[in-house]
């Protein structure tokens, strides 16, 4: 019985003031859908927490404060994510590829490959290239 009590409580305090929330909401969005969803979240929380408020208190500045409140959490959250996002798409391929762990085990593979392939040289081939890959010139 009291939650329908608080139910009907509730949605006639809002009556008045959804139509201002929602014009309040597209002052921070400039968005019909984005302002919508404000306007949905904002009651939720003032819903959730309606026995947190005190009756005595301007209930219209306690809604536009629980607004403005999750538009700023929102923007931050977004604006968090969208600079991480934005960081990494800025990495060049070359910065990447220091930034990353080497794959010691493909190394291995990759090391004896090249020294199966070294021993099919014949030996006039495979000295000079030995020295050339050491970092003598002649």
């Amino acid at each position: 019985m009291e939650a329908v009590n608080k139910t009907f409580n509730f949605e006639n305090l809002i009556g008045p003031y959804h139509e201002k929330l929602r014009a309040y909401a597209m002052n921070f969005t400039h968005d019909e859908d984005n302002a919508a969803d404000l306007v949905q979240d904002t009651l939720l929380k003032a819903y959730r927490y309606y026995d947190k408020f005190m009756p005595e208190t301007n209930f219209r500045a306690w809604l536009f404060t629980i607004m403005k409140n999750t538009f700023i959490n929102d923007y931050r959250r977004k604006a968090r994510v969208q600079r991480v996002v934005t960081v990494e798409e800025d990495l060049s391929s070359q910065q990447l590829m220091f930034s990353c762990s080497t794959n010691n085990g493909e190394l291995k593979f990759i090391n004896g490959d090249i020294a199966k392939a070294l021993k099919t040289l014949p030996e006039n081939l495979y000295d000079p290239f030995m020295r050339y890959f050491e970092g003598y010139k002649y």
